[in-house]
């Protein structure tokens, strides 16, 4: 299976599950807008258990959770994160976000064109 290397770098933004952007979930405004951006792609990945600034730990129970954890990836070149940045000033209220640089690896015939 061909594949290809290359350096890129990865956004990732630390933020609440009941954290809200214009009426809607945050992390799902912040896909939407790397979407709308053209970023090579988002996941969210929703925490079981964690804490943050305030100490206070937030888990899942059986029947509850109260604001879990949340954290959204998203991997491009440093062009296409540097484009997500002035957004994120303005939609994040509270949260953490880092940045560092990757190799990754890319299996199969789709190359994504820009």
């Amino acid at each position: 299976m061909p594949k290809s290397t290359e350096c890129a770098k990865r956004l990732r933004i630390y933020i609440g599950e009941d954290d809200r952007w214009d009426g809607e979930p945050l992390y799902y405004a912040i896909v939407l807008k790397a979407k709308e951006l053209d970023l090579a792609g988002a996941t969210v990945f929703r925490g079981l258990v964690g804490f943050g600034a305030h100490s206070r730990i937030h888990e899942a129970t059986f029947l509850l959770s109260g604001d879990l954890p949340v954290l959204v990836e998203i991997i491009d070149s440093e062009e296409y994160i540097n484009k997500m940045l002035p957004y994120l000033d303005q939609m994040v209220q509270e949260g953490l976000v880092t940045i560092d640089d990757i190799e990754i690896v890319k299996y199969g015939k789709t190359v994504r064109k820009r």
